[in-house]
């Protein structure tokens, strides 16, 4: 009987026509392996058609970029982040989307989530804003929506927030490339948007990342901070300090391949959520997180569920018995290592039962991101909650959903979920 393969979360797929290989043997056939050059003008011009689809209020522009990190870290450069700043962002988010803060010597003030979307509540933001203003004598600097795990925030509601009090928009869009909310792609609505093109997001690029921006001049600013900050004499001369952040040549070639399958790669994570839907709705105790109506149209880059808290898994009396000894879900082979296997906030008893029972079938699964305010590190942090990222984190689960992920292995995880259930 044959091996079966591992089913990862998500990993990037090639194009039928192999043009990545195409545009990375021309990098390579004329010696531009560098950053710049002409697949990162033509990723970059290919970015450009993609994210203004739907757009009414004026052409966005696009800087390719070596990471989505480096795309959050040069957009709050951009909007005035400094030293003793403020910046809200939401809580329930991967630490790329906070960390950047920091670099730049200002203080992330995490905001929790709606229960509908799991993204940056409306209200707790204003009240953010408001109190912040009275507690500091001014208004955070930037605020930084995200679309988890592909689901569009409220744009509508943030937006009219965010004019209201005059602070611009940092939308990190790194899970939701293709994503819109009534119809518009997110990363469109702020004044910037961030992007991700990781080995595991919609499309990859290997590693990388883009900055839309508003406006041919504002693009600019950002390729100048992002080349270095280069001043403009024979020598090398600089009035403020840059960045080696833009995209190499060879990578924007896997980009420019990886384009033209980015929305058959977006159309089969919905069908992959769809068949979830349908195979789990008589499943009790487990639960798939949809969108709440149909202005918010997500890419799902991760399929995600809940499992009730008295549901028992198989094996769930040995959870958090054992200190983890080598990287799990991801974590690229290096971890720190740690004395104790349980922390003050972590998934169910019954959640990591399941991870380990799926990893016995050659299934990865992760438990969702946990919220960046139970992070140690951002301990002394300000934050704005409601329960609502906490109590998603204890019951929460992602499933594989990538291009590599077949209908028949959909319902294999499913058989595996219910065989781990103990009714």
């Amino acid at each position: 009987m044959q091996e079966r393969k591992t089913i990862y979360l998500c990993l990037a797929h090639m194009s039928e026509e192999g043009l990545e290989q195409k545009y990375v043997k021309e990098a390579f056939d004329t010696n531009w392996v560098v950053p710049l050059g002409p697949n990162v003008n033509g990723f970059e011009e290919d970015l450009k058609q993609f994210v203004n689809d739907g757009v009414a209020d004026g052409q966005r522009e696009v800087v390719a970029l070596s990471a989505g990190t480096a795309a959050v870290h040069l957009a709050l450069k951009a909007c005035g982040v400094g030293q003793g700043d403020e910046v809200i962002v939401q809580s329930f988010t991967f630490c790329a989307s906070s960390h950047p803060i920091t670099y730049l010597g200002a203080t992330p003030v995490f905001v929790d989530s709606e229960p509908e979307t799991w993204n940056m509540d409306p209200v707790l933001l204003e009240k953010a804003i408001v109190d912040r203003k009275e507690k500091t004598g001014k208004y955070p600097k930037a605020i930084v929506p995200v679309a988890l795990y592909g689901m569009p925030y409220d744009c509508e509601r943030i937006m009219a927030i965010a004019d209201k009090y005059g602070i611009p928009v940092v939308e990190d869009a790194a899970e939701g490339f293709g994503s819109r909310f009534k119809g518009q792609i997110l990363g469109t609505f702020g004044r910037f948007g961030v992007l991700s093109f990781n080995g595991n997001k919609m499309i990859t690029t290997s590693g990388g990342g883009a900055l839309i921006c508003r406006d041919a001049g504002e693009k600019n600013n950002i390729m100048w901070y992002a080349t270095q900050a280069r001043d403009a004499y024979p020598y090398y001369q600089h009035t403020a300090i840059g960045y080696n952040y833009r995209m190499s040549n060879v990578c924007a070639g896997i980009g420019r391949g990886q384009m033209t399958v980015a929305n058959a790669h977006i159309a089969h994570h919905k069908h992959v959520q769809a068949l979830y839907k349908d195979l789990l709705k008589d499943v009790a105790g487990v639960t798939l997180h949809e969108a709440p109506n149909v202005d918010y149209d997500s890419n799902y880059w991760l399929c995600t569920l809940t499992l009730d808290p008295n549901l028992k898994i198989k094996g769930q009396e040995f959870a958090y018995k054992e200190v983890i000894k080598t990287a799990v879900g991801g974590a690229a082979g290096v971890i720190h290592a740690v004395d104790c296997p349980t922390t003050d906030c972590q998934p169910n008893e019954n959640v990591e039962a399941l991870r380990v029972f799926m990893l016995s079938k050659k299934v990865e699964a992760r438990p969702v991101w946990k919220p960046m305010h139970k992070q140690p590190v951002y301990q002394d942090a300000p934050s704005y909650l409601n329960g609502v990222s906490e109590a998603v984190f204890k019951v929460g689960m992602c499933v594989p959903a990538g291009p590599y992920v077949t209908d028949d292995d959909v319902r294999y995880i499913v058989d595996c979920i219910k065989e781990a259930i103990v009714r």
